[in-house]
């Protein structure tokens, strides 16, 4: 696939500077871009890599369109360039994505249809995926190889599920969402009565209600609530590999690195972000705006915005021993403090 800058220019806008018309191949960063690249500068300190950088085509700012003219390269003016190449990839992977479509039947002859099953204009769905009882496919969904929708699952306009992703009964994804390859929606949520030394399953009842605009990473699991509906809203966006609990609710617009567990009933807000391989306990909240840091512990409700860490710092074995046999002590040395604050 090719495209030029003129043509990107007329998609996305910004001012185009020069004629634009050299068909470049890929978008490449500033440090390996060649003559049939197009890259992007996303700030004025990186002049210096003008100098240097073979790109056919840039995506500058306007503090570089002078410099960027000078060595004879076309470019676009945008005022974010980084927020311009985001947009960009977009647009240059929806182009991709139709010309593959164009090669592909909209109903591979291996998938197993339910009769009422509805779809929308434009649905694609892979080679051996199975598509439950009463499931509906918004217009331009794309279900991939091997996937499974159960009965009444829901998925939105534009919205991907990839190779082997399982989307449970009665389970929702909205518009434009993203879902990688061994992601599980709907699973039953961890719940159990204890009775005489054992375990007594209770059905997990509720669903996965999903909004717009989500992307999952590859192989997480998002349990369905126990009565309740686990709830993330819109926006979500997950790393790979992460777990949310039953009946967990994410708000709007928070992100998730890798590896981050949530465990159930666990209620977060609006526009947070989670750091890689955190752990939130059950039944806490988070208010908008709180930011945890990698690999802390959230063992209490946090109802202040702000950045929250809870990391115990790395050291050498011995010294972490010495260290870990004091914390341990520190209860009985306050005691002891306290006694000898209170002597007369």
């Amino acid at each position: 696939m090719t495209a030029t800058l003129r043509e990107i220019h007329a998609a996305l806008g910004g001012v185009l500077h020069g004629a634009g018309e050299r068909a470049l191949l890929r978008i490449a960063s500033l440090a390996v871009a060649g003559a049939d690249d197009l890259s992007f500068v996303s700030h004025a300190r990186y002049t210096s890599q003008l100098a240097s950088t073979g790109a056919g085509g840039l995506i500058v700012p306007p503090a570089l369109v002078e410099a960027t003219r000078a060595r004879g390269l076309d470019c676009i003016e945008a005022a974010d360039p980084y927020l311009y190449f985001a947009h960009l990839t977009q647009w240059w992977k929806a182009r991709r994505d139709a010309a593959d479509r164009a090669d592909e039947a909209p109903i591979h002859a291996t998938a197993q249809v339910h009769p009422s099953a509805r779809f929308g204009h434009g649905v694609v769905v892979g080679a051996f995926a199975v598509i439950g009882p009463q499931v509906e496919l918004g217009p331009g969904a794309h279900i991939g190889a091997h996937t499974v929708l159960e009965r009444g699952a829901v998925v939105g306009a534009g919205t991907r599920l990839a190779a082997r992703v399982v989307l449970g009964r009665d389970c929702r994804i909205g518009d434009r969402g993203i879902v990688h390859s061994g992601v599980v929606i709907g699973a039953d949520g961890f719940g159990f009565a204890p009775h005489q030394g054992q375990w007594v399953k209770i059905e997990q009842l509720g669903a996965v209600r999903i909004g717009h605009d989500v992307e999952i990473g590859a192989n997480c699991c998002i349990d369905r609530g126990a009565l309740e509906d686990t709830v993330l809203e819109d926006g979500v966006k997950l790393d790979n590999l992460i777990q949310i609990g039953h009946n967990v609710h994410v708000g709007a617009h928070t992100a998730m690195a890798g590896c981050v567990g949530v465990a159930g009933s666990a209620k977060i807000g609006a526009h947070c972000t989670v750091g890689g391989g955190a752990v939130v306990l059950g039944h806490l909240t988070l208010a908008d705006g709180v930011h945890i840091s990698a690999a802390s512990v959230v063992m209490r409700s946090i109802l202040q915005p702000g950045q929250y860490s809870g990391v115990f710092p790395i050291d050498d074995n011995k010294s972490w021993e010495k260290n870990a046999a004091t914390l341990r002590q520190l209860h009985r040395l306050r005691e002891r403090i306290k006694a000898l604050e209170n002597r007369p």
